[in-house]
């Protein structure tokens, strides 16, 4: 991917020829031409084994040996000889060379740096240069908690943000995100700083070399055209902009939860109201951020006529329940089990699993789709007895269902502390959405009739209304 990216570069940014380039790069004149002029989009492949230490259990015990042995005094840990005798004697099959390259690569990826200099330096921020982070905020849908991962882009010139809601961080929402991003900024940024995301990052840096990127993320880079900067670990001032800008989305626009119906409908709400917020005066500079920013969208490269594709497919086998394993859930899959391999398509919200003939086995949503959490209802009602007053101006109001929300809004402080305490009864046993649905029948289970009826209403005289002959069966 490096060959590719310099000959990309070689092309659109040097201007050189399809001649040159074959010249400088040594390759094919056909190679050249087709990495410097045509898209490098991702073509369906096979699932490539990666080795035994990573494939099979081998990796994560070396793993969890080192981790042992690097709080011990180094003459106490063991050294590389010592751990493959011990993997031989487990059933280790591979050879001691593969250890041996297993353990470097764990002790390079695990320095700890030498103590660093704790002042910060002021950095500039040219124009057309972004930011980009993930937050974690929540959301309520259809009554429940839904945790949102929100993909922030600051450009920290004009101090301009957008932001997209997620249901994840992996690879397919981070890329699905940062193409929504430029769609809302209506360019893409020159070059665009990140700390070590693990969609992106496969190495962080270290002391003898640069971050290297994962092949994904440079074929999305290459096809867009930008640069990409990785900051230094645990150096979050890097991307202080963006940092920021997080913590300003969570703070005005989901310090109470908001309701969505959708993610799209969530990605418009926050766009409508990040472009209202470019209205005020730059922290720095006494300008109005959205006259900065229209000066700062010249300096933008221009869109491609296609958004890039975003999806991950691998070959998978299923257990002997008809199961396998996505975002950390068991998923059944019909006719799973007729058939040795299957292909799983993901995108950054769908899961298509097809058999070897073509045939769809599963087409659904992912599981962190449908993964919700319950709002603890009893222990706001019972909150709210205390202060009955306090119901309709409670951040946890527009969250209740309609008909309950209406049950508990009455003028009379009295009746609606007897209806919260009738409320709380109900929800010992029974969740806010199956209360909601069954809630008459539930009201009269409680036996509140007569006088101590919520509704005051006289069920008698409303059964009455009913003919005769349905009333007796």
């Amino acid at each position: 991917m490096s060959d590719i990216n310099c000959i990309k570069k070689l092309r659109n940014e040097k201007g050189l020829s399809i001649s040159e380039i074959q010249r400088i790069m040594k390759v094919n004149w056909r190679t050249a031409k087709k990495y410097a002029d045509e898209d490098q989009l991702p073509q369906p492949k096979e699932y490539k084994k990666k080795g035994m230490m990573y494939e099979d259990k081998w990796g994560e015990i070396v793993s969890d040996w080192l981790f042992e042995d690097s709080k011990l005094k180094k003459k106490s840990r063991r050294n590389k000889k010592q751990i493959f005798e011990e993997l031989k004697k487990m059933g280790f099959k591979g050879s001691y060379r593969t250890v041996c390259y297993f353990i470097s690569e764990w002790i390079t990826t695990h320095q700890e740096e030498e103590e660093k200099d704790k002042g910060y330096e002021r950095l500039e921020h040219p124009p057309g240069e972004a930011q980009v982070d993930f937050g974690l905020m929540e959301a309520v849908q259809d009554g429940e908690l839904v945790d949102i991962h929100a993909l922030v882009m600051s450009f920290p010139h004009s101090n301009a943000g957008f932001a997209i809601p997620l249901p994840s961080e992996n690879q397919e929402c981070f890329l699905h995100g940062l193409n929504l991003l430029f769609k809302q900024a209506g360019g893409v940024p020159r070059k665009i700083r990140i700390d070590n995301l693990t969609p992106a990052v496969k190495k962080i840096r270290s002391k003898t070399e640069e971050a290297k990127l994962t092949d994904e993320f440079i074929q999305f880079q290459n096809y867009y055209g930008f640069d990409v900067q990785v900051c230094n670990a645990r150096s979050g001032h890097e991307k202080g902009n963006v940092e920021n800008k997080v913590g300003y989305v969570r703070y005005n626009f989901f310090t109470t939860a908001p309701v969505m119906d959708s993610y799209e409908q969530l990605t418009e709400k926050l766009l409508q109201r990040l472009e209202e917020d470019r209205n005020r005066n730059h922290y720095s500079k006494n300008v109005r951020i959205e006259d900065l920013w229209q000066e700062e969208k010249d300096y933008l490269l221009a869109l491609p006529e296609k958004f890039y594709p975003v999806f991950k497919q691998e070959l998978i086998k299923v257990n002997k329940y008809n199961e396998v394993k996505v975002d950390q859930m068991l998923v059944h899959v019909p006719k799973g089990g007729n058939h040795n391999k299957l292909l799983m398509i993901l995108t950054w919200d769908q899961l298509k699993i097809v058999s070897p003939n073509g045939e769809i086995l599963l087409d659904d949503y992912r599981p962190y789709m449908k993964k919700r959490k319950a709002l603890p209802w009893l222990s706001i009602i019972k909150t709210w007895i205390q202060k009955p007053r306090v119901v309709e101006y409670s951040r946890y109001n527009k969250y209740l269902p309609r008909r309950i929300k209406e049950f508990l809004l009455v003028d009379n402080l009295i009746i609606r502390r007897k209806r919260l305490e009738s409320l709380a009864s109900l929800l010992v046993s029974y969740d806010m959405k199956r209360l909601n649905e069954e809630f008459y029948e539930l009201i009269a289970q409680e036996k509140l009739a007569g006088q101590n009826n919520p509704y005051e209403v006289d069920w008698k005289k409303y059964d009455l209304l009913a003919p005769t002959e349905e009333v007796s069966q």
